[in-house]
């Protein structure tokens, strides 16, 4: 299979790579910096995992490539827009389009712009960080690509990546309830990153802390009942296992868009929270800890 990585960062990077660790035919789609500095120094992954260091075959949009039987889209949500432009000449009749975009929002852009067959489902959860020197840094036990046809049906064109994901180094697993997992880490990456952007904390003094435990619940419950008046796909007992989740998880672990802004980057905010407040809005749900976690992040931005 021929599979374009749209983006060579922590996250593509990272997946983009332990698939060419395997040997697969993988091509990243980058700007032009990332470009010179993957030339000059080839692609590094620093893993609790096994390192692996690589010269990725490269593009920038414009030049001519595929089509490809697969688009993986790694990239942040404020970017979406320029990379559905980027990818259009690359996306055949036939082509996979997987995002690992947190959130749900950009599933309707995809569809308008690529059409119900092309778009599948996809997630991921990985603790990486580019380093000064642009190297992947992965530093935690989980790994996981989550990846489906959104209808759940196992049909012969999934079963085909499944065998092109399989025996990598990271964890690539075929879910047949995908439209639900990505609810699932919608609501538990909200609330991730929504206290510890706040607190500018790791999740483990946040949650230690008698009144930064109560903003974690408050968290998770607005989130979750602005999700279930939208009639997201949730399981039951979703907010108790999210609960659970965040208080098993390494004491150390920070979210992505924390990182970002501890960076001076900018975040996911609109995507987040900004989505979910419009819901809100609309269903007259009161979400006065996510109005508060928005509000950080806007001056932030600002």
């Amino acid at each position: 299979m021929k599979l374009l990585m749209v983006g060579a960062g922590a996250i593509g990077g990272y997946f983009g790579g332990r698939l060419v660790e395997k040997g697969e035919d993988v091509t990243f789609l980058v700007r032009e910096r990332r470009r010179k500095q993957l030339e000059e120094t080839g692609l590094h992954i620093r893993s609790i995992h096994g390192d692996f260091q690589t010269t990725p075959t490269l593009i920038q949009a414009g030049e001519i490539a595929g089509p490809f039987d697969a688009v993986l889209l790694s990239m942040k949500a404020y970017q979406l827009d320029q990379a559905i432009e980027d990818i259009r000449p690359y996306v055949g009749e036939n082509t996979m389009i997987i995002p690992l975009l947190n959130g749900i929002a950009h599933m309707d852009r995809l569809i308008a712009a690529f059409g119900e067959e092309n778009v599948l489902g996809g997630l991921c959860f990985v603790e990486a960080t580019l380093n000064e020197q642009g190297h992947i840094i992965q530093s935690s036990g989980t790994h996981d690509f989550i990846f489906g046809e959104r209808s759940g049906e196992r049909s012969e064109r999934v079963s085909r990546l499944e065998d092109t994901f399989s025996n990598t180094k990271s964890n690539f697993v075929l879910s047949e309830t995908i439209l639900a997992d990505m609810w699932k880490k919608y609501l538990f990456i909200s609330t991730l990153s929504g206290v510890t952007s706040l607190y500018r904390s790791p999740i483990g003094p946040i949650r230690d802390d008698e009144y930064g435990s109560k903003t974690v619940k408050k968290t998770l419950t607005e989130a979750a009942a602005i999700m279930k008046s939208l009639d997201a796909p949730l399981p039951d007992g979703v907010e108790e296992a999210n609960w659970d989740k965040l208080h098993d998880i390494e004491h150390t672990m920070k979210s992505s868009l924390q990182r970002d802004m501890e960076k001076g980057l900018s975040v996911e905010g609109d995507h987040f929270f900004g989505y979910l407040l419009e819901k809100a809005d609309e269903q007259g749900i009161p979400a006065p800890t996510l109005e508060t976690i928005y509000a950080n992040l806007r001056v932030y931005e600002n």
